[in-house]
């Protein structure tokens, strides 16, 4: 009835004599749990966007405003905050998963058929919650500690085969704080990557080496001062992977690159990278949850518009913090599959590298790089 009254509203000249916004469109790609009468999950909120320019917003981000309301409405949530002590045994479990299994597949062939399965269904799977363990660790969720999360991010980044996780805990708290800033929010496409991957084969190449571009658009966009937990990263992996080479032969570590590779590139839990920021459906909304099994490999990263309206929740419980404010979550669009995510981003017209929410840079000073919090007295060594 909502939705009837809405569209008798709308002036459809302004769409070319169309007899309804969704005329020649693609299927909603998003989900709402709940519907509401500005959104009920089936027709799209809005025409198609621009494919040739990003969505310039002078908004401000949402999370810190519906983060204020919630806490207006629930109190309660601080109670969900702090460190999760399960985290480091998950890290300690997968990181040695991923050490056994490149030494047993040490006698076969890297083009093997075994050895190329393990690496894309164990390997892409296990380096990928790795992926996820250094993202949850950055927040520094798994100890009170600032130095015990960052020598556990260096741990857990052994298996990965290449030093990031230093590099990356500076541009995701930039990557929070900055939300879409353009030229300080490392997530974003750049205007090289929109002319150049505007189009199927594009976008293609896009997600087949996505690990590729977050691990190298940083270093173009933003670059770092380095600092001793670089080094102390740097060095680490350097031991290891020379130590794993000489002890076992390069096949050890063939096997952890590629798992490496096969986790940011056509695999179900990829589909994550794409699905939390970029936009769909004809929506302003520039952050997205996914709330389906695969969470279970990826410490609740669906969750997304969870954790970045509270960061210092941990992954155990972001579900709890969901269930606490379903008025809050629950009426807003989500996506129903992650892997789905690459086949439609991939085919559908209406979305690309063009579909991001950008802000022209706030002054911020010098310090933003600097961004994080300052430690508390309990959270200092």
């Amino acid at each position: 009835m909502g939705a009837t009254a809405k569209a008798k509203s709308i002036d459809f000249s302004y769409f070319g004599g169309a007899e309804s916004l969704d005329e020649g469109r693609s299927p909603r790609r998003t989900t709402v749990v709940s519907p509401t009468t500005q959104d009920d999950g089936k027709v799209h909120p809005g025409p198609p966007q621009d494919p040739t320019e990003f969505l310039w917003l002078m908004t401000e981000e949402p999370h810190r405003t519906r983060r204020m309301a919630i806490m207006k409405a629930h109190p309660e949530v601080t109670k969900l905050m702090g460190h999760e002590p399960l985290t480091k045994w998950v890290v300690l479990g997968v990181v040695s998963l991923q050490i056994t299994l490149a030494c047993l597949l040490r006698t076969y062939h890297p083009l093997s058929p075994l050895f190329i399965g393990c690496a894309y269904i164990i390997g892409g799977t296990a380096n990928h919650n790795l992926f996820l363990a250094i993202h949850e660790i950055t927040h520094n969720l798994a100890f009170r500690s600032v130095k015990a999360n960052k020598a556990l991010a260096v741990f857990a980044n052994l298996p990965i085969g290449i030093p990031y996780s230093a590099a990356f805990k500076r541009y995701h708290i930039e990557h929070h704080k900055f939300l879409g800033e353009d030229g300080i929010d490392t997530d974003l496409p750049t205007r090289v990557e929109l002319l150049c991957l505007n189009n199927v084969l594009g976008k293609v190449f896009f997600a087949t080496f996505q690990i590729l571009f977050y691990a190298l658009r940083p270093g173009f966009v933003r670059t770092q001062t380095f600092t001793q937990w670089h080094f102390i990263n740097l060095l680490t992996e350097l031991v290891f992977d020379y130590v794993l080479v000489k002890t076992f032969g390069v096949r050890p570590l063939i096997y952890l690159l590629m798992s490496s590779f096969f986790a940011g590139s056509l695999h179900p839990l990829a589909g994550h990278f794409i699905a939390e920021h970029y936009i769909w459906d004809g929506l302003n909304q520039e952050t997205y949850s996914y709330y389906g099994p695969l969470n279970v490999f990826a410490y609740n990263v669906g969750y997304h518009n969870e954790h970045h309206d509270f960061p210092s929740v941990a992954w155990t419980r972001l579900p709890a913090l969901r269930a606490l404010a379903p008025e809050f979550y629950d009426t807003i669009p989500s996506h129903p599959s992650w892997p789905m995510v690459i086949v439609n981003f991939i085919r559908d017209p209406e979305v690309g590298i063009f579909a991001r929410v950008k802000r022209k840079p706030k002054s911020h000073g010098n310090n933003a790089e600097e961004s994080s919090a300052p430690p508390t007295p309990e959270q200092k060594d």
